[in-house]
């Protein structure tokens, strides 16, 4: 009987082995995880877990008879310390091995810590786990003082989700503008404006250089200004938990580079979710992608894969947030694009941006609009040609187009 050993108990992890078993796999599957929760979605953890509105049980993606019912092994608070690729074994964190015919690295990703003085004061906390949620819940308190380090989704997320729980809220962010990485200028000033709206202060261009305690609370210094805090939350991004492919020789760079079929570059060996690095011929480029979507669905791929049927993976990779009553969602990671076109009124009510390359979209954001955006994904994937005119009429139906184009193809 082959045995299927998968690292990593999120969202990939679990979604990995339902998959296998749904391709009719009968051998073992032995889920290793070294948090105590099974697997379980992250997003909700900065919105409805932290405004209380479900309990984190909620977040798990399968009932607990689940995995007795479907012959999984849970192996949770067990950290697997070397891969022996060779001999197809691991050693765990208490001396134990398993044997394994396939393993998957759905090791995820590990937050960027500040390293400045204070950065260890108890007003100073992270949000990756549920018990950082339950944590941070406990001290949002109505009236406290909260400053946001970091100007991304979770950073913006925890500042929406804190200004509804009562607390008053500053974001310091070291770039120009809000959510860089995922957006242009233009959205991200329509983001200051939603907070600003929201009673948050935004401090652009604003790098941090110590946390001080005081009286209780801490200051936050920066070399323009010293903010005082009643709690702190740092929200500066991730990095690929990469360490135990490293320490198999697994090609690495910006995560563990896999093929279109989540293979690595060592036999046997395949990886998905957070930590995982493919190649997408639709950019031209690597991507390494954090999302709720990437983690599904490269999960189901790389399983499939080892079930014996290779999927190809090669996503428009798709993106969204929350924050007050804001929608937001993004689809495309392109190289370049041309021109912005603006389809709606941006001050009324729903809109959607299409970004142009050589008369094709390849990206697109929607907010509170995700009919639209269902339409732009399928038009993205099949390289509609496009002129701005077309995209700005409303009269455009682009339901319609999508599905044309997705018949077509």
């Amino acid at each position: 009987m082959q045995t299927h050993v998968i690292v990593g108990a999120g969202q990939a992890g679990g979604q990995a082995a339902r998959t296998m078993r749904e391709y009719g796999f009968a051998g073992r599957i032995i889920i290793v995880g070294d948090e105590p929760h099974p697997p379980h979605q992250r997003p909700p953890l900065s919105k409805a877990v932290l405004l209380g509105k479900i309990p984190p049980e909620k977040t798990h993606l399968f009932k607990a008879e689940w995995y007795a019912d479907n012959g999984v092994e849970l192996r949770l608070q067990t950290e697997v310390t070397r891969i022996d690729a060779d001999t197809h074994k691991l050693t765990l964190h208490d001396g134990s091995t398993l044997d394994y015919d396939k393993l998957l690295l759905a090791t995820g990703a590990t937050l960027r810590r500040l390293e400045i003085p204070g950065a260890d004061l108890a007003a100073v906390h992270y949000l990756r786990r549920i018990e950082d949620t339950l944590q941070l819940q406990s001290a949002l308190q109505p009236g406290r003082r909260l400053v946001v380090i970091g100007g991304g989704f979770i950073g913006l997320e925890v500042a929406a989700s804190a200004r509804q729980l009562g607390c008053e809220v500053s974001v310091l962010e070291a770039a120009d503008r809000l959510m860089g990485r995922a957006m242009d200028p233009w959205l991200g000033a329509y983001f200051e404006r939603l907070h600003a709206r929201n009673g948050v202060t935004i401090r652009l261009q604003q790098q941090v250089s110590a946390f001080e305690a005081r009286d209780g609370a801490c200051n936050v210094v920066t070399a323009a200004d010293t903010l005082t805090a009643d709690v702190i939350v740092v929200g500066i991004g991730i990095v690929p938990n990469d360490a135990l492919a490293r320490q198999i020789g697994a090609e690495v760079d910006n995560g563990v580079i896999v093929d279109a079929q989540c293979r690595t570059s060592v036999p046997d060996v395949f990886a998905c979710g957070d930590v995982a690095c493919h190649h997408n011929t639709r950019f031209g480029k690597r991507l390494r992608l954090e999302s709720w979507e990437n983690a599904q669905n490269q999960a189901i791929a790389a399983a499939s894969t080892m079930c014996g049927d290779p999927a190809r993976y090669d996503p428009v990779p798709w993106f969204w947030t929350n924050q007050f009553d804001v929608n937001l969602q993004l689809a495309g990671a392109p190289p370049r694009w041309d021109s912005r076109v603006v389809r709606g009124d941006p001050d009324s009510g729903p809109f959607t941006v299409f970004y142009l390359a050589d008369d094709r979209i390849v990206a697109c954001s929607a907010v509170n609009n995700a009919r639209e955006m269902r339409a732009a994904r399928a038009l993205i994937e099949h390289a509609v040609p496009f002129t701005a005119q077309q995209l700005q009429d409303p009269e455009t139906n682009l339901i319609a187009l999508a599905k044309e184009a997705s018949a077509a193809n």
